[in-house]
């Protein structure tokens, strides 16, 4: 008798340890996909924010010069504004490029570290987050040997040829200071978020 009753006080503490096992199951897998959805919510966000300062500055393009001017300003009395749009219709990409780059402009739009200008031989290093969802510079790695690049600086539309795509180790600033300096260069630089490398696209002016 004592061995049935005590067969059957197991039988109830593992039935309720079950249970216990399910609800923190249930509570975990709840709380993961929480967090991914908060993740990709914030990162929509940010695409919708560079969206509309994309359309704001195209806007103003459009109808005054003097709002174009006052926003694309590319000296350092506006750090902050915009630098130039870029366009790579091979992966979809068309995002304004910020003149400066720190961790919150980053986390909304690509943003410029290193050139100054487009009309000059230069190499014009431009940032941007690798999200792995296709946002911002999630695919500059499928881009090849000759794929275009549009960059529109200054009310005018100039052309990039991808010459190379390759990978660095994060210390790595070589793609950034070694270059031809007799030749206008275009560099763009993501994070590869499985090794933590540097994905590097090098493209010359055509």
């Amino acid at each position: 008798m004592n061995q049935i009753l005590v067969t059957k006080n197991e039988i109830h503490k593992k039935k309720y340890f079950l249970i216990f096992q399910l609800v923190i199951s249930i509570i975990v897998i709840i709380a993961i996909i929480y967090f991914i959805s908060l993740h990709f919510y914030n990162i929509s966000k940010q695409e919708k924010i560079s969206n509309q300062i994309m359309n704001n500055y195209n806007l103003s393009k459009l109808y005054t010069s003097i709002s174009s001017d006052s926003i694309e300003n590319n000296d350092d009395d506006n750090p902050n504004g915009i630098f130039c749009t870029i366009e790579i219709p091979k992966i979809g990409l068309s995002y304004p490029v910020f003149n400066t780059l720190n961790e919150e402009l980053l986390k909304i739009s690509p943003c410029k570290f290193y050139g100054n200008n487009l009309e000059n031989n230069d190499n014009i290093c431009i940032a941007g987050h690798n999200y792995d969802n296709g946002k911002f510079f999630s695919n500059i790695s499928l881009l090849k040997l000759n794929d275009e690049i549009y960059i529109y600086y200054n009310n005018e539309k100039f052309t990039y040829i991808v010459t190379s795509n390759y990978e660095v180790e994060a210390n790595d600033l070589s793609p950034i200071f070694n270059y031809d300096k007799n030749q206008k260069l275009l560099t763009l630089v993501t994070c590869n978020n499985f090794n933590n490398n540097r994905i590097i696209i090098a493209a010359t002016r055509q």
